[in-house]
């Protein structure tokens, strides 16, 4: 249902659209994750797979495709960031985890104009919508931390306002 304010119904498609945009990019982290996360040349194939699915059109591509490939590209930098913050081995983490983990990181360390909160709560959505009973807890946790990290002016500023 749209918004009948004023200039409001665009904001709310444009927010579902990245929503979207981080739905089909966790697909694709994850299959990466399923063959093995460490082959990079795997990602056309998957792109072009997740592409091929149909609510695709309406979501936000560009940003899709920024997620998946910084996620993607930057997963050994991105594991030795959140990794610290994990209270079991790498190798122990559901695949839905650890793309998720991949995705939120990406967004905290390289994308500085999502405010840290919006990173931390879209990956704790898709540890609801897609993970474990309580991976989303495990997932704002280790974000939560890794956030004091890579973003302490912006989570001080929070946390004194």
């Amino acid at each position: 249902m749209s918004d009948p304010r004023p200039g409001r119904a665009g904001r709310a498609n444009a927010r579902s659209a990245r929503r979207m945009a981080r739905e089909f990019a966790l697909q694709g982290v994850y299959a990466w994750l399923l063959q093995g996360g460490t082959d990079v040349s795997e990602l056309g194939a998957i792109d072009a797979h997740v592409r091929d699915s149909e609510d695709f059109a309406q979501a936000d591509q560009s940003w899709y495709h920024t997620v998946l490939e910084g996620a993607v590209m930057q997963a050994p930098a991105l594991r030795e960031r959140f990794v610290p913050y994990i209270d079991r081995p790498l190798a122990e983490l559901s695949p839905v985890e650890h793309a998720v983990l991949l995705i939120g990181s990406y967004e905290l360390v390289q994308h500085l104009e999502v405010p840290y909160r919006v990173a931390i709560n879209e990956a704790v959505e898709l540890a609801k919508s897609f993970g474990g009973t309580d991976g989303y807890r495990f997932v704002n946790g280790v974000l939560d931390k890794l956030a004091t990290e890579v973003r302490a002016t912006e989570v001080q500023a929070a946390v004194h306002h």
